[in-house]
């Protein structure tokens, strides 16, 4: 059974920057797809990045394209997300997400894209 395991949340302040890691256990390998999600209060879960594993093809949503750098290690089964520059709009919970077999969404940074998911990582932004 796949698990994932986010670390790396917490406080910082707006301009800095923040590195967060999801380890992929009960797996040989990563899966083919990985992603990085994030959930406000009150807003619904938002695709931040993602990553084809075989390839190393990055996806990020344009608006955050330059601030948010998706990364993996085949040999830890890690995948991280730095944020740099970051605004109090970062502020939320971050969630690593796996693909392992086909299905539903509409592209590696939709929700149903993915059937595992981490229990997530606070990152809060503060001035």
């Amino acid at each position: 059974q796949l698990q994932l395991v986010e670390s790396g949340g917490g406080s910082v302040q707006t301009g800095g920057s923040l590195r967060l890691s999801c380890t992929a256990s009960g797996t040989t390998d990563l899966p083919d797809f990985m992603g990085w999600f994030r959930q406000a209060p009150g807003k619904e879960r938002e695709g931040v990045a993602a990553v084809y594993t075989g390839s190393g093809s990055r996806f990020y949503p344009d608006s955050l394209k330059g601030r948010f750098t998706i990364s993996q290690d085949h040999a830890t089964n890690t995948v991280w997300l730095d944020l740099i520059s970051v605004k109090a709009e970062d502020t939320g919970m971050y969630y690593c997400a796996a693909r392992t077999r086909g299905g539903g969404g509409l592209g590696p940074l939709t929700v149903p894209w993915y059937d595992y998911w981490g229990q997530g990582t606070q990152v809060t932004v503060s001035s």
